[in-house]
């Protein structure tokens, strides 16, 4: 060992020991998002076994019969449409381009490309990939239960839910992005969307249950995989600020200068 290896940081703390915390402190996204992407392949793969009837059928039952609506006028309110419109065109002018383009903007290229590494493998691979290979029915018209197929237009495939899945993505890359200390807010909001976005896909008869619920855990647990990849990377944007571009530090040497008086 050399006595390299040992010199110790500002802190007097050795360097390879500063080192190591950063990357134990992360495993548990990698563990998490890992455990999480099993969860989502072994329900994938048993409803592909099924799709007719998997065995969260009479669970998907029971929920849609207490939340399921019967009509059209009772999901367009403005909470089951911000929901909606968030998994549409506005929430994709939003993910997709404004987010990704304000991050360039003000210098923080680093969670700029996170960002979309997220979304694209997000929505590509765990949605639409997912979607095309298990091929699960939507819910059909139960009229003896006065309810119906999905009430607003969708595309094939209810397994994963699409929205729930972009929810998921959003709640974790929100947090990749802002610095630790101001992610406490942000996960009272997270709750509300992924919760959220469960029930309002389901409310319109659009996914079952166990589609939505798996959504939200296969968009959380991809982007916790690529928020760990993008780590080190991150951190080094978390002195940027989020709302205006930063101040290089030599355009704002100058400025010091000129103000201080000189020494003798």
């Amino acid at each position: 060992m050399t006595d390299a290896t040992l010199t110790p940081n500002a802190s007097g703390t050795p360097a390879s020991a500063s080192a190591a915390r950063p990357t134990s402190r992360r495993r548990w996204m990698l563990v998490t998002g890992l455990v999480g992407l099993a969860l989502f392949v072994a329900f994938g793969f048993a409803v592909f076994q099924n799709v007719e009837t998997p065995f969260t059928q009479p669970l998907d039952d029971a929920w849609r019969a207490l939340v399921g609506a019967a009509s059209v006028d009772d999901v367009t309110w403005v909470v089951p449409m911000f929901f909606q419109y968030l998994g549409e065109l506005p929430g994709f002018a939003l993910t997709i381009l404004i987010v990704p383009i304000w991050l360039f903007v003000i210098r923080r290229w680093r969670s700029a490309l996170f960002w979309i590494t997220a979304e694209l493998v997000g929505n590509m691979v765990v949605s639409q990939v997912t979607k095309n290979l298990v091929d699960r029915p939507r819910p059909a018209d139960d009229v003896a239960n006065n309810l119906f197929g999905p009430l607003f237009s969708v595309d094939h495939g209810s397994f994963p839910s699409g929205h729930a899945v972009s929810a998921g993505i959003l709640i974790i890359a929100v947090a990749a992005v802002l610095p630790p200390a101001k992610r406490f807010v942000w996960w009272f909001v997270a709750a509300f969307i992924g919760l959220g976005m469960i029930w309002q896909r389901t409310l319109i008869n659009a996914h079952w249950f166990s589609d939505a619920v798996f959504g939200i855990i296969g968009g959380v647990s991809a982007t916790l995989v690529i928020w760990w990849l993008f780590a080190n990377l991150l951190a080094k944007d978390y002195g940027k600020p989020l709302f205006r571009r930063a101040v290089s530090a030599t355009a704002a040497a100058p400025t010091s200068a000129a103000g201080s008086p000189a020494s003798a």
